[in-house]
């Protein structure tokens, strides 16, 4: 094998990679640094929480069709945001991870969340399953994993949800059909 051929599949393997990363962040989007840090603050963070990503599906079902939630550590603290779609228009709800109360409902109008809202919520509109039924199924077969996220995409034109797991301290990304 010549070097420039060597040079130009290993390019190649490069972009593939950085594309499979870029891929797998947006789905998971469950850590803002996708790092070591990131985790493991996560994972300490998630062990006083009492409330799991069903439960607040089902709470935020007052500001809409959940159409994505995740767990996440923002500024050192953890919080359950939930997406959701009404009459065209979309809101985070931010679920408390003790109580299951919402703390607030903030409509999204503009930026990278907008855009993730309008891909989720087309998503949602093809689906024929709840996120919550998904992470139900998903969690059911692994009674000990916890659902860190979800988030619907189209995969060969069927909507799935693509689901995180957190299993002792290991993450898993799992896919449910949705439709």
């Amino acid at each position: 094998m010549t070097r420039r051929k060597m040079m130009l599949m290993t390019a190649g393997a490069s972009v593939l990679g950085v594309a499979a990363l870029i891929g797998f962040a947006n789905h998971s989007a469950i850590l803002a640094d996708d790092d070591d840090e990131g985790q493991e603050a996560l994972i300490k963070l998630l062990d006083p929480a009492k409330i799991n990503l069903q439960q607040g599906l089902a709470a935020s079902e007052q500001g809409g069709q959940p159409i994505s939630a995740k767990f996440e550590v923002e500024d050192g603290k953890l919080q359950l945001s939930v997406y959701s779609a009404k009459d065209g228009k979309f809101f985070e709800a931010l679920v408390n991870h003790v109580t299951g109360q919402i703390l607030r409902i903030e409509p999204i109008t503009e930026g990278d969340d907008l855009k993730a809202a309008n891909s989720q919520s087309a998503t949602m509109a093809k689906a024929n399953r709840s996120l919550k039924e998904a992470v139900d199924k998903a969690t059911a077969p692994a009674a000990k994993a916890r659902a860190i996220s979800v988030m619907p995409s189209l995969k060969d034109g069927h909507p799935v949800a693509s689901i995180v797991l957190l299993d002792g301290e290991q993450f898993k990304t799992v896919e449910q059909p949705l439709d």
